[in-house]
Order: C-alpha cells, then structure tokens, then sequence
C-alpha cells in the first residue's frame, strides 16, 4: 500500500512512534499557556503506553476500505469494503483489480479517531506500521509494548480495522441497487440479481494523482512547453482533455472518507463521450512521382513544423549561438517528420511498391519506402540497386529541393545555397535519418549471405549426385 501523504520515514517502529506522539502533543501544548493545568494531563495522556492503548479501544470507530458507501450518498448507513486489489478477479476493463499490491487504503469513521490510521502509516524502510503488525513483526510489536501478549493485544486491536465488520453486509435506503438479470426469463424474479454499488476509493485516489501529476508534475509541464515550442523533448507528454471536476463531501469533504479529505473533495471523472472521427489521409503516395509532393508534404505535422522553421529564419534575429541551436532544433523536427513518415510505410506488406497504383514513384523512393521488397526470392535486381547506396543520395536531392520550395514563399532568396545545406545536414548532421539505413543494410547483406550459402550447398549436392 503506498501513501505520500504518509508521515515522515524513522528508522525503527519505536522511534517513529515516539516522534508521532511528540508531535501531536507539541501542537497541543503550543495552544496552552505555561501556567494551565491541562499540560500536565496532556503530557500524561502522551506517553507510548496510555495513547497507544487509547487507540485500541477507539480504533473501532474507524474502518479501512478500498471501496466506500457514502461518495454514492452521504446519509447512507450500508456498509464499506476492504477487499485488496490483488484478491479481486482480473478483467479486460479498467477497475480496481488493477491496482495490484500497491494501492492508497482509506478510512472511514469518526474523524476524532482517525489519528490511529495516520500513526498506523508510519514507515520505516518503506513499510507501514500496519503491514508490519500484520505481518507480526517482532520488531513493530516491541515498539507497542515490551510485554509480549501485552503487545499482541494491542497488535490485534489495531488490525482490526481492515477486518470485516460484524453482522454481514448491508445496504440502506439511500445507497444504490441495481437487479441485474442473470438469465433469460425477464418475468422470473428468481433470475435477477442484486447489485449494490459501491465507490471504488481507492482507484479514484490513484486516477487524482495521476491526473494532478500530469496537469502540475514538472516533468509533464516541461514536456509540455516542449510541445508547444515544437522542440523535442525525451519524455512523454500526457494530456487529459474534457476532464470533470466532482466534489464530494460539502463543506466537509473528510465525513466521507480520510482520501477525500485530502484531495480537498475533488474526484476527477475522464470524458465518456464518443469520439469525433477525424478523416486521415492516406498515407501512401499514389499516382504520385514522390512523396514530397502528396503524402508527406500534406501531413499537417509537416506543414506546422516547415511554417516554424520558415518564421524563425524570417525573424530577423541576430546570427548568434542561440540562434543556430533553435534552427538546428527546428530542422531536426522537420528530419523527424521525414524518418516517422518512412516507418510508418515499412508497416506496408513486403512489395507494395510493384502495385500499378505506385508505379509513378521514382526508383530512389520505391527503394528508400519499400526496403522490405529486397527480401522477396524474385526480387534480386531491386536487392542489387538498393545495396548500391546511391539512391540516399538522391533522396537527399529531392528532399532539399522540396523544402526550399516550401521556404520561399516567405524566404525569397532562398536558392542552391541553401538546398546544398540542406542536403549536407540530411546526409552528415547525424540525425535519426542514418540510424535505419544501416540496420536495413546490414539485414539485407546477411540475406545476400544466406543466400550465396544455399546456392552453393544445392550446387555441392547437384555435384555429388552427378
């Protein structure tokens, strides 16, 4: 079970303990005078061995759950669950069973006992003092009393909290209930069954940091000002649209549950509505002489990240280092583009470029989209043109040429100059661009390999049989 909102870590149960104790009766102290006469009672009723068994005796009041009645209507009386997300049944949809074994256990009950859970969150080495009571460890039960049955009867007092209460489950005239048929008779009460729901707290506590964490993190906002700026940046970005706010608790959020109280009522609820489909273009060039022309130079990410890169260097800003690292960011976007653009097309099936749909392409871009085509048994010739490595050359050509057509409608003198840059960086910058030709290089030299040896063992046989 993880907590962040845990206190802080000690290094044994004891001294954890004494501090959360110290703690709380600081806080007190610190709103008397020096003269009152409650200090002495408060320091009395402070001590290890009176608070703890104090705990004992109102830890009942208080109930650990996973899942909890009063977020479905707040003057419900039924009944809340503690089940582990591990123990329950595993599903293809999202629920609570995904938690596993780490997961946020919340309370309910009589706020004036909810001290005993927060001292029973107490870690020391990343462990609760309520994992360890229920695990029975020697060193968490000395810390409740150096007697040892004395211990275990605080121990079992305090673990009674995750326990099933007793008298069985029960609903109440405000909770919800559903009868779900279970047969096919819909006349027959006798194949309905009662279903009571009940609010999954500890998954709704995971969903609110993950959300918060992708809203205020500072990992995903600096991802996020990467996106916006059109830079690159390792991480991912996550991004939650159409995203509810639901309060829960009124004015007192912890009547509901301990996790409520602390997320201040709020629980996030995900957009449910159908999504808008949005026509995508098809991304294979056809009847088409290149790519540059249709399927790549239309991709709105292409245009966005050219329209950049054509304001920056129209921007009139000095030639300095600063200067040179935005537009080597820039044109690594547009290179990224490219590579993306590339790999999605190798998801094509082995050969798509011999369909009469694509025979318009230039060679140099059927060998640079279709690498795969190398690999069939019939098509050693197009093999031998790709291994000549003279086509990335020529792709290198088409590319700058078609990126200083796009560049001057606002950059007129843009000429040969700069399609020469242009080429150079495709072709030595180290972008991603040299990673894949290589790596399908090496690929098909071992297919060339392979099939040299297969010749010469069925000569060798021809041979021996002859």
């Amino acid at each position: 079970m993880s907590d962040k909102n845990a206190p802080a870590v000690h290094g044994s149960y004891r001294a954890a303990i004494d501090a959360f104790l110290h703690d709380r009766l600081q806080a007190k102290l610190d709103k008397l005078p020096l003269d009152d006469a409650k200090r002495s009672k408060l320091i009395a009723e402070y001590q290890r061995g009176p608070w703890l068994e104090s705990a004992a005796t109102r830890v009942k009041h208080i109930q650990a759950v996973t899942h909890s009645l009063k977020p479905i209507h707040s003057d419900a009386r039924g009944t809340s669950l503690f089940v582990r997300p591990s123990d329950l049944p595993t599903l293809e949809v999202l629920g609570s069973h995904a938690l596993g074994s780490r997961f946020d256990m919340d309370v309910v009950g009589t706020s004036a006992s909810l001290d005993v859970f927060t001292l029973l969150r107490l870690e020391v080495n990343g462990r609760s003092l309520l994992q360890a009571l229920i695990a029975k460890d020697t060193e968490a039960l000395k810390a409740l009393n150096d007697d040892p049955a004395k211990a275990c009867i605080l121990r079992d007092d305090l673990i009674s909290l995750t326990a099933e209460r007793k008298g069985g489950v029960s609903s109440h005239v405000c909770a919800k209930q559903l009868y779900w048929l279970t047969g096919d008779d819909a006349n027959d009460d006798a194949q309905y069954q009662l279903i009571a729901p009940l609010y999954p707290t500890s998954l709704a506590q995971r969903v609110y940091e993950e959300v918060q964490d992708a809203r205020f993190g500072e990992p995903n906002k600096l991802a996020r000002q990467a996106r916006r700026g059109g830079l690159r940046h390792d991480s991912v970005y996550r991004e939650y649209r159409a995203l509810a706010v639901q309060k829960l608790g009124g004015g007192n959020s912890q009547n509901l549950s301990k996790l409520n109280s602390e997320r201040g009522g709020k629980n996030y609820l995900l957009s449910s509505l159908a999504p808008i489909w949005k026509a995508r273009r098809n991304i294979l060039p056809l009847r088409t002489e290149s790519i540059f022309e249709r399927s790549f130079g239309a991709r709105r990410s292409v245009r966005a990240a050219v329209r950049r890169f054509q304001e920056h260097l129209s921007s009139g800003r000095p030639n300095n280092m600063h200067f040179r690292d935005r537009t080597d960011q820039l044109w690594e976007r547009i290179v990224d583009e490219l590579v993306v653009h590339a790999g999605e097309l190798l998801f094509q099936p082995a050969g798509w470029t011999r369909d009469t749909a694509f025979e318009k392409l230039v060679e140099e871009e059927q060998l640079w989209l279709d690498p795969l085509r190398a690999e069939l048994p019939e098509e050693a010739d197009f093999r031998d043109r790709w291994l000549k490595m003279d086509w990335p050359e020529k792709i290198g050509s088409r590319f700058a040429n078609w990126l200083n057509r796009e560049l001057q409608d606002k950059l007129l003198d843009v000429g040969s100059d700069e399609a020469r840059e242009w080429r150079r960086r495709l072709e030595e910058g180290g972008s991603i661009w040299e990673q894949h030709v290589p790596e399908l290089r090496d690929r098909l030299n071992a297919i060339n390999k392979t099939l040299l040896r297969k010749t010469h063992g069925e000569l060798t046989q021809g041979l021996e049989r002859a």
